[in-house]
């Protein structure tokens, strides 16, 4: 983007024209994921790039009224993007995969660039214009011993009713949920060291994702 000028190419460009079968003429509504956005008019329609003139720019935030992260070890395959595109709709601020010793699904490189491709097409979805961070991997010890600002509530079967920790308005959130086997003794004990708050979801056993996506909407609507 340049000026009143800006040019989608590749997949966006595509979208535009298969997906959203826009013509020349057409305003289309573009963000740039860090909270604002353009009202554009389609000037040109090429096989792989679009080219727009921009008509006005809005500042817009449809972000929640505090900063909420998840800490989560992720769960495999497409229950991770699942994962991703629920805790964009639902305004978390950011997603951070936990190394675990109990982990199965390792954050590499290239599976966290799908994540943040899979943000993007969420936000595109849900109307969201700034994008959830997917943060780089953490060992489950360092972020348990992080001085972090804020509440900082673990998912656990033996913690306290989620109903009962009440949030003070604005303040920042940060939940950590562990892999499908649960987070290990010497985990839990380093969490109950540096203060974090236990949880319990409720009597089912919870996957990762529905137990980090129920973390998400009461982070959010609290």
């Amino acid at each position: 983007m340049s000026g009143d000028r800006a040019q989608l190419t590749g997949d966006e460009a595509r979208h535009l024209a298969a997906v959203m079968r826009a013509r020349v003429g057409d305003q289309i509504v573009l963000f740039d994921g860090s909270g604002a956005e353009f009202l554009a008019e389609v000037t040109a329609l090429r096989k792989q790039v679009a080219d727009l003139t921009i008509v006005e720019r809005r500042a817009i935030s449809r972000e929640l009224a505090r900063e909420l992260t998840l800490a989560v070890a992720l769960p495999k395959g497409e229950r991770q993007k699942w994962l991703v595109e629920k805790a964009t709709e639902l305004g978390v601020t950011r997603l951070i995969p936990l190394i675990t010793e109990r982990g199965i699904a390792e954050p590499v490189p290239s599976a966290l660039d799908r994540l943040r491709r899979s943000v993007i097409e969420a936000c595109k979805q849900c109307g969201r214009n700034r994008l959830m961070e997917i943060a780089l991997p953490v060992l489950v010890g360092e972020l348990f011993a992080t001085a972090l600002a804020g509440t900082c509530v673990l998912a656990d079967p033996n913690g306290q009713p989620l109903s009962a920790i009440q949030l003070e308005s604005g303040v920042a959130v940060t939940a950590a949920v562990g892999p499908e086997g649960g987070f290990t003794d010497e985990e839990l004990s380093a969490a109950r060291h540096h203060g974090w708050q236990f949880v319990s979801l409720g009597r089912s056993i919870l996957r990762v994702e529905t137990a980090a996506i129920a973390m998400a909407a009461w982070g959010g609507t609290q």
